[in-house]
C-alpha cells in the first residue's frame, strides 16, 4: 500500500485519524488505491480515448502530432461529445430508476399489497397530485396515489415525442418550458431519453458534436424529471422533511450499542430499518449492548435518514470505508449508487458485516438479502438481527472511535423553507426573500451538490467556497456529498452563521431563525436532503421565478460541485445549465480534448440557454467567479451590482453552428 500524507487526504480530523488506523494496519483505501493509480491517463483525462467498439481503444494526440482521428474516422470532437453523453445517460439511468422504485412502490401500496408502508404525509401528496392535473376533491386516497402512480410511470412509457414529461411540465416556470420546447428538449419518456442516447452515440451514429451535446441536455432533463418524482413521492411516502438537530461525524459510532450503518441513495428500506430498529433494542441489550441499537448513515441514503429521522450522519461518500476500521461498525446495510466495492475487503479485517439489499446491486464477498418492499419488515428484522450477532464477534482490542461530532441542524425541504419565511409574512412568505435579495442582505443564492473526489482534499474546497460566498451574503444551500461534508465540518449549525455569514445574510437567518422559534439564526449551510433531492432547490428557484415574472435564468442562483465524480455529477450539472443556472466544476471533465465540445458547455451554452459551465479548481477563484455570476444577474434584473471583478474570459474557441432544434 502506498504511504499517505493523512492530512493532505480529507480535511476532516477524524478522517484523517482513522486513515493512520488504515496505513498502520496496511488496509487499503480509496486514497492509497488512488496514489497506486498514478500517474493517470492523460488520454482519458482529455476524454480522448474511445473504447465504444472492439476495433479500439483509439486515441487522439492532443498535441496534434499523431493521430487526429479514431479508426472509424470519428474526429476528437466526436469522441468527447460521445463519451459526455454516455456519462449524462447512465446518470440519468442511475437517478431515474431510484425514481423508477419510489413510484412502484406508491402503486404497489394503492393496490393494497405493501403493509409497511403508508402515505404519512397526505398534504404533500395532494398538493402533489393537484399540481400535475390529478382530482383530488372528495376521492379515496389510494384512488388518488394509484393515480398518481400511473402517471409517473406514465413519464417512463409514454410513446407521444409532442407530450412532455409530466413532472416537468408542471413543474419548471413558463418561459423555461418554452425555451426548452422550442429547441427540441423537452423528454417524453425518461427511458426512451437514456436509450437514444446510447443509441446515438453508438459506433456509426450521431457524429456532430452540437446534435450530441443538445441530446445529452435533453436526457439531462430526463434526470431533472426522475429526481422530482423520486423526491415529491419519497416526501409523500415517508414524511417531508422538517428543521431538526442531530449530529454528524465518525463519532457518532457508539462503543456499547449495535452500530448499524445505511449507505446508498434508496430510502425504500433505511426508514423501514429505523423503525425496526425501536422494536429489537432488547434483543440488542441482551446480547451485550447496553446502549441498544444504534442506526447511522453514510452517503445520501444517510442524509435521507438524517432529515426524516435525525438519525445521525457518520460520513460522506470518499470515507466510507473508514466506520468499518474503528472496529464498532458491526453491520454496514447496502441498497444503490456510490458504494465501494472494496467494503467487504476492509471488513474481512474487522467483525463487520457488509449486506447487499438489491438484486441488481451485489458485490463478491458481502453477504445478500434480497430486500422486498412486501416483506419489509421481515428483511428489516433479519437485518438488524445479522448486526446483533456480528456485535458478539467483537474484538474490543481493536475499538478505535474518534472522539469527533458536530451538532447540525438539518431537513430544508422547500416546503420547510417556505414555512420559515411565513413565520415573517404568513400571507406572502416568498415576500421577505425578495426583499432581501434587492435590498443586498442576500446577494443571491448557491447550491452545493455533487461528490467527493480524491482529487481534491475530501471536503475543503466544499468548506473554503461556502465560506468566501457567506461572507459575501450568498445564502448556501446544499445536498448529497456536499451536505454531509458540511454537516461533518460544523457549518450547519447557529454558531457557524455567526461566525462566518456576512452582516446582511446574518441578519436575515437570525430574523428568521428567531421568528421560527429556533432561539437564534437559521444554520449558515440549509441541508435539502440526498443528491436526487436537488430538485427541492429547482422547486424554490421556481417560485421565486413565477412570482416575480421572470425564468430561472434571470435569478441570482449559482451552482457548484467542488468535488464533481460520478456520472450523475455530470448529468446533474449539465441539466442545470440547461436551466439557465451558471454552474462550477471543480474537477475537471474528460472533454479538455475538444475545443468544440468545451466552447458548447461554457459559451455556447450561455447564449443558448443562459446557464453555462465554470470549470475551476482554485477555490478561491471558484468563489469569485460564482459571485461574478451572481452580480451579472443582479445587473440584468435592475438590482444595484457592487463592485467586483468581471467572470474571467472562457477559452475562445471557434463557435459552432446552432442548430434550430435538437434533430
Amino acid at each position: 500500500m502506498a504511504c499517505l500524507d493523512c492530512n493532505t487526504c480529507s480535511s476532516d480530523p477524524a478522517a484523517v485519524q482513522m486513515l493512520a488506523v488504515a496505513e498502520a494496519n496496511n488496509i487499503g483505501t480509496a486514497w492509497s488505491r488512488h496514489a497506486q493509480q498514478q500517474p493517470q491517463c492523460g488520454f482519458g483525462t482529455t476524454g480522448l480515448c474511445c473504447r465504444i467498439c472492439l476495433k479500439g481503444p483509439c486515441r487522439i494526440d492532443p498535441f496534434g502530432q499523431g493521430p487526429q482521428f479514431g479508426i472509424c474516422g470519428a474526429d476528437r470532437d466526436t469522441i468527447v461529445a460521445r463519451h459526455l453523453v454516455r456519462m449524462m445517460a447512465a446518470g440519468a439511468a442511475a437517478h431515474s430508476e431510484h425514481g423508477r422504485h419510489i413510484a412502484l412502490a406508491m402503486l404497489h401500496l394503492s393496490q393494497g399489497h405493501l403493509h409497511d408502508y403508508s402515505i404519512r404525509d397526505e398534504e404533500k401528496l395532494l398538493v402533489v397530485a393537484k399540481r400535475l392535473g390529478v382530482a383530488t376533491e372528495g376521492r379515496d386516497l389510494m384512488t388518488i396515489v394509484r393515480e398518481l402512480a400511473d402517471l409517473t410511470l406514465h413519464d417512463f412509457q409514454n410513446q407521444n415525442y409532442d407530450e412532455p414529461c409530466h413532472w416537468l411540465a408542471a413543474s419548471l416556470p413558463a418561459p423555461r418550458l418554452k425555451k426548452l420546447g422550442d429547441l427540441g428538449l423537452l423528454p417524453h419518456n425518461i427511458d426512451a431519453a437514456v436509450a437514444q442516447s446510447m443509441s446515438r452515440t453508438h459506433l456509426g451514429c450521431d457524429a456532430d458534436p452540437t446534435n450530441l451535446i443538445l441530446g445529452g441536455l435533453r436526457v439531462a432533463l430526463a434526470d431533472l424529471d426522475g429526481e422530482m418524482l423520486a423526491t415529491e413521492l419519497s416526501d409523500a411516502l415517508f414524511g417531508t422533511p422538517k428543521p431538526i438537530v442531530t449530529t454528524s461525524n465518525l463519532g457518532v459510532i457508539k462503543r456499547d450499542a449495535v452500530n448499524v450503518a445505511v449507505n446508498g441513495h434508496n430510502p425504500l428500506l433505511s426508514d423501514i430499518i429505523c423503525d425496526i430498529a425501536a422494536d429489537l433494542n432488547d434483543e440488542a441489550i441482551a446480547a451485550g449492548a447496553k446502549d441498544g441499537i444504534n442506526i447511522i448513515g453514510i452517503c445520501c441514503t444517510g442524509n435521507e435518514v438524517m432529515v426524516r429521522h435525525g438519525i445521525p450522519l457518520a460520513t460522506n461518500y470518499l470515507s466510507q470505508e473508514l466506520p468499518i476500521l474503528t472496529g464498532a461498525l458491526d453491520a454496514m446495510v447496502l441498497d444503490v449508487q456510490c458504494i465501494m466495492p472494496s467494503l467487504p475487503r476492509v471488513a474481512e479485517c474487522f467483525h463487520t458485516k457488509i449486506i447487499t439489499t438489491d438484486k441488481q446491486n451485489k458485490i463478491a464477498g458481502a453477504t445478500h438479502m434480497d430486500f422486498q418492499e412486501a416483506k419489509a419488515s421481515e428483511n428489516a428484522k433479519s437485518i438488524v438481527r445479522m448486526a446483533i450477532e456480528a456485535f458478539k464477534h467483537r474484538d474490543p482490542r481493536r475499538i478505535q472511535i474518534p472522539n469527533i461530532t458536530q451538532q447540525a441542524i438539518v431537513g430544508f425541504s422547500t416546503e420547510a423553507i417556505v414555512a420559515a419565511l411565513a413565520t415573517i409574512n404568513a400571507a406572502d412568505p416568498l415576500q421577505p426573500l425578495v426583499d432581501n435579495i434587492v435590498n443586498g442582505n442576500i446577494q443571491g443564492v448557491v447550491l452545493f451538490a455533487g461528490c467527493n473526489n480524491t482529487k481534491t482534499q475530501q471536503d475543503s474546497a466544499y468548506i473554503a467556497i461556502a465560506r468566501s460566498l457567506a461572507k459575501r451574503n450568498v445564502l448556501v444551500l446544499a445536498t448529497g456529498c456536499a451536505a454531509g461534508a458540511y454537516a461533518k465540518a460544523g457549518m450547519m449549525t447557529q454558531d457557524a452563521t455567526r461566525q462566518y455569514a456576512g452582516e446582511g445574510l446574518k441578519s436575515v437567518l437570525t430574523a428568521i431563525g428567531e421568528s421560527a422559534g429556533l432561539g437564534g439564526p437559521l444554520p449558515l449551510v440549509l441541508h435539502m436532503g440526498s443528491c436526487v433531492d436537488n430538485s427541492r432547490a429547482v422547486a424554490l428557484a421556481t417560485a421565486l421565478a413565477n412570482k416575480l415574472g421572470v425564468d430561472i435564468s434571470d435569478l441570482p442562483l449559482v451552482a457548484s460541485a467542488p468535488e464533481a465524480m460520478t456520472e450523475k455529477a455530470v448529468v446533474i450539472g449539465s441539466w442545470a445549465v440547461a436551466l439557465g443556472i451558471p454552474t462550477h466544476l471543480g474537477t475537471v471533465p474528460p472533454i479538455v480534448g475538444s475545443d468544440v465540445v468545451s466552447q458548447l458547455v461554457t459559451t455556447t451554452a450561455r447564449d443558448l440557454l443562459g446557464g453555462y459551465f465554470i470549470v475551476e479548481t482554485d477555490p478561491e477563484l471558484a468563489a469569485d467567479k460564482m459571485f461574478a455570476a451572481i452580480q451579472e444577474r443582479r445587473d440584468g434584473l435592475g438590482i444595484q451590482t457592487l463592485a467586483v471583478a468581471p467572470i474571467a474570459a472562457l477559452a475562445a474557441a471557434k463557435r459552432p453552428v446552432l442548430p434550430a432544434r435538437l434533430t
